[in-house]
């Protein structure tokens, strides 16, 4: 299929599909209590990737469990398709950092699992999808292979068709590429924004990598440090098809400069180099 080269961020015509508003979190335990997240408000549009970047700790993967309905808001709410999330939500795909596939199931298995799961009838209704889907991330020929048969990377596609097979609309993604090496990453993600050219989902992207967001986002949301609080929102105008290609782009080097020096005045990288080189003590 060919693919339309969009250019320019469209989110501001898009209808909301997922609302944060106002949304506070707070863990608590006998000895502290832990401010994760302090009056984040974002709006995501209906087709829209969005990118969630920031330091470890700073409340990106709890914000996705918000929005799934796996944890409740101690203050705010979030609204997803007009209405307010207090439970977890059954129209989402959820993908995390590593792949979770049963090692005595096939991968295609694996991946009618979740409708088998969720209780949707007949599940051989859905085998032909599964496999479409699976061609799609290039695992044509290895729908009957164990997940141990298979690479990292592999799996790892197995599990975003596991998230789609029952075709939600949107996707929440935990950091899917964090346990991938360099090379397999590149090449998950541009499967992964050929997918999403194809089927138009929202789709909220948790990730560590600035090059990563910016190659895949219309639009890159920046946390702070813990706790986490919306930085800045960054339009990302690249256009698309971005495939291998857009990191040679003057834009793409700008967008991630802009993202670095924001991580940089707030001390969350440095340019010092001085990690390994505190003073110790010299024998007498």
């Amino acid at each position: 299929m060919k693919l339309e080269v969009l250019e320019g961020n469209v989110a501001a015509a898009r209808s909301n599909d997922i609302s944060i508003e106002g949304v506070r979190k707070i863990f608590r335990s006998r000895r502290k209590r832990t401010l994760a997240l302090d009056t984040v408000n974002l709006a995501i549009g209906q087709g829209e990737f969005v990118s969630i970047v920031g330091p470890s700790g700073c409340g990106k993967s709890t914000l996705m469990r918000l929005i799934a309905g796996l944890l409740p808001c101690s203050e705010g709410r979030v609204v997803v398709d007009g209405k307010v999330v207090n439970g977890p939500e059954t129209n989402v795909g959820i993908v995390f950092q590593t792949a979770v596939l049963l090692e005595w199931r096939s991968i295609l298995d694996n991946v009618l699992l979740q409708i088998e799961m969720r209780g949707l009838k007949p599940v051989e209704q859905y085998r032909q999808r599964a496999e479409d889907l699976l061609a799609a991330v290039g695992l044509s020929g290895f729908q009957n292979n164990l997940p141990h048969e298979l690479s990292g990377g592999m799996q790892q596609r197995a599990s975003i068709v596991r998230a789609l097979i029952h075709d939600p609309p949107r996707l929440l993604m935990d950091e899917p590429f964090g346990a991938l090496d360099a090379l397999t990453r590149e090449q998950v993600r541009v499967d992964l924004e050929e997918l999403w050219l194809n089927t138009r989902k929202t789709v909220v992207f948790i990730t560590h990598s600035i090059e990563e967001a910016v190659l895949l986002s219309d639009r890159v949301v920046v946390m702070s440090p813990r706790p986490g609080t919306i930085d800045r929102v960054i339009d990302v105008n690249l256009p698309r098809p971005r495939g291998l290609s857009a990191r040679r782009d003057p834009e793409f080097s700008r967008l991630c400069e802009e993202i670095t020096d924001i991580f940089l005045s707030r001390g969350v990288l440095s340019n010092r180099g001085n990690l390994f080189l505190r003073p110790t003590a010299v024998p007498n």
